[in-house]
Parts: C-alpha cells; sequence; structure tokens
C-alpha cells in the first residue's frame, strides 16, 4: 500500500484529511478511489491503516482502521555527519541510508570538501527534505530522519562529542581497528536505542589533522577493511555493519 508521512493535525479522531500536495499525489498521480486503503503515518513511530472514503478534486478524507507501531526504526540512533560532496552523490546518500536505517544528517564542510560555505547549501534543504521522507515512504521507517544545518568539521566534532555516546571515524589510515572492535570497547547494549555518531569524508577523504582532531576529541577511527571506498558507498557500508552489529547484540534483526 501507498504510504504517506502526515501532519499530526490532519488527524481529526479516526478521520484523517489529505491535504495539499499529498492530496494531489492521491488524486492525480496514483488516481486512487474512495475505497481503496493506504498507510498513514504520524512521524511519531506510529502508522495508520486508512481506507478512504472521500476523493473528490483536491478533497481526499479516509478513515482510520488500524494503528500500530512501525516497526522499521532501527535499535540505535546513528547520526551520520557527511563530507559535502557533488548534488547527487550526497544525495544519492541521504536517500540510501535513510533506507539502511540512519536517524540523523548533518552536512559538513572539511578541508577537502567541493562545497565551503555552509550557508550556500540552505536552499537545498527543502529538495534534501523531500529525499527523505520519500524514502522513509518507501522504505517502511516510522520517523524521517531529521536534516540539520550545516556545520563546519570542528563544530561538527565538538557537537557529535556532546550528544553521542560513541564516535566512529572511518579513515584510510588506519589499519588496527574495525566497526566491529569500536562498537564493542563501550557496552552500548546498557543504553536504550543509544547515539552513535559515524564521519564520512568528502572524495579527497580526511587529512591526518583532522583524524587527529577527531581522535582527541573522543572519536574512533576506524579501518573499513584492504579497499578504499568511493563516500557514498562507505556511508552505505558503515550504516548497514553499524546498524547490524547493534540489532544483533539487542536481539532485533537487521
Amino acid at each position: 500500500m501507498h504510504r504517506f508521512f502526515l501532519p499530526v493535525d490532519w488527524f481529526d479522531g479516526e478521520v484523517v484529511h489529505f491535504r495539499k500536495e499529498v492530496a494531489h499525489q492521491i488524486v492525480h498521480v496514483l488516481r486512487l478511489e474512495a475505497g481503496q486503503r493506504v498507510i498513514a503515518l504520524d512521524n511519531r513511530g506510529c502508522e495508520y491503516d486508512v481506507t478512504l472514503y472521500r476523493v473528490d478534486g483536491q478533497v481526499v478524507m479516509g478513515n482510520i482502521t488500524a494503528k500500530r507501531l512501525v516497526s522499521g526504526e532501527p535499535a540505535a540512533h546513528l547520526a551520520l555527519y557527511l563530507g559535502l560532496a557533488q548534488r547527487e552523490k550526497f544525495e544519492w546518500m541521504l536517500q540510501k541510508c535513510t533506507e539502511v536505517g540512519a536517524c540523523t544528517f548533518t552536512p559538513v564542510v572539511t578541508r577537502r570538501s567541493l562545497v565551503q560555505d555552509v550557508d550556500g547549501v540552505k536552499k537545498k534543504y527543502e529538495r534534501w527534505e523531500r529525499i527523505l521522507r520519500e524514502a522513509a515512504e518507501q522504505s517502511g521507517r516510522g520517523v524521517i530522519p531529521e536534516l540539520h544545518p550545516a556545520l563546519y568539521y570542528k563544530e561538527a566534532v565538538l557537537e557529535a562529542s556532546r550528544t553521542s555516546a560513541l564516535i566512529l571515524l572511518p579513515w584510510e589510515e588506519e589499519h588496527f581497528t574495525n566497526l566491529t572492535q569500536a562498537l564493542h570497547r563501550t557496552d552500548l547494549t546498557t543504553i536504550n536505542k543509544p547515539r552513535i555518531a559515524c564521519f564520512i569524508g568528502p572524495e579527497g577523504g580526511f587529512d591526518a589533522e583532522e583524524a587527529e582532531f577527531a581522535r582527541s576529541s573522543g572519536a574512533v577511527p576506524v579501518t573499513l577493511g584492504p579497499r578504499i571506498l568511493r563516500m557514498e558507498t562507505a556511508a552505505v557500508v558503515v550504516t548497514t555493519l553499524i546498524l547490524h552489529e547493534l540489532e544483533k547484540d539487542n536481539g532485533k534483526q537487521a
């Protein structure tokens, strides 16, 4: 069934009002009719089975027939700090890492980032947020990942050190500590939905000074193996491996 994240005020008791672009999509793009069923999501972790009873022009309404918790949310809160990159690569990371289970995204300006101005990306946020919402709908998520304001690298590292139980820094110059070892150095199983921060470098990677700053701020540099991965590949691989390992430890199928 088609899935739609909706504002809380579109839910009125047992009735759901589909408005604006969602109503347009239902009527003119999907061409759904009265009697058909969809799933509405409140972005708080619950989903609702809804049977449409009015599909008339731009007015779409439905009755809620069931409510349940969404099972697609991860066992850990993974915050990705992504080096700013070419538009296609950055948007691909947002989409695919949402599908895998990342919870927040922060664009980061590093020394080797193609984009060097945090204010210059503000105009892209509306499009990026739409990508996150659509990816969350498609992949069975119960909450749309948050997109945070862009930060310069040192600001981002300091923020992560204040808010996270563990900070990971995949880095091609690290040859000893892997992801599994880093995750098990900290007993995350005793924390309810632990917050893990992970930094993904730009196309040119992190330089030695950036890696040392992260290490001195509490981050753990990790190796992803003997092969050098593109940044967009690394983002998806890291997200998958972290959540698989933590969900396995928590007895939740990844």
